[in-house]
């Protein structure tokens, strides 16, 4: 019994269904992969980080060493009483005001993910880089953020969840439509 249900349940049963999520769902089943030309520069899922000033910025990477390291991934654990993150998010919000970003920061500009590997920003975010992006590209602002705006993907159905924009994916569309001069 033991060597059948394990060959039942160990092998077969994963492999069945390793089948019909290839079959029906064939990019999620693959870890939602991102090509350029038919090479692999990411995933949807995973952020990546993005520090020059031609990028549109993720959120802070909670992971280790390594920002969106997927190998350790997880959150702080920090709570809003300690003065670690307390740190943290004062050090996030100092490099904000140093690169010129004013005005109320939107939550996601200064804190991590409960993953530490969101790959989306809000759409508030986005548009505190918009004039960043454009001076250093020596483009409008209204180019920027005509492709913000249409990288952004509104909530499931018209209610589930926030608006949100795939950093990767802005990114990309920004090399795409507006090349670095």
């Amino acid at each position: 019994m033991i060597l059948l249900f394990t060959a039942l349940l160990g092998v077969g049963y994963p492999l069945v269904v390793t089948g019909i999520a290839g079959a029906l769902l064939p990019s999620q089943a693959r870890g939602s992969l991102v090509t350029v030309d038919g090479t692999p520069v990411g995933s949807a899922l995973v952020g990546q980080s993005f520090t020059s000033d031609r990028y549109f910025h993720g959120r802070p990477s909670a992971t280790a060493e390594t920002p969106y390291n997927g190998a350790s991934s997880g959150g702080t654990s920090l709570g809003p009483t300690s003065a670690k993150l307390r740190d943290m998010i004062d050090a996030q919000i100092r490099d904000l005001r140093t690169a010129g970003v004013e005005g109320p920061l939107p939550a996601d500009a200064v804190t991590s993910s409960g993953s530490g590997l969101d790959p989306h920003i809000s759409p508030a975010f986005a548009k505190l880089q918009i004039a960043r992006v454009a001076k250093v590209r020596q483009i409008s602002e209204q180019q920027v953020a005509a492709l913000v705006e249409a990288s952004t993907s509104r909530p499931a159905l018209g209610f589930i969840g926030e608006p949100r924009v795939n950093v990767l994916r802005l990114n990309m569309a920004l090399d795409k439509s507006i090349p670095q001069k």
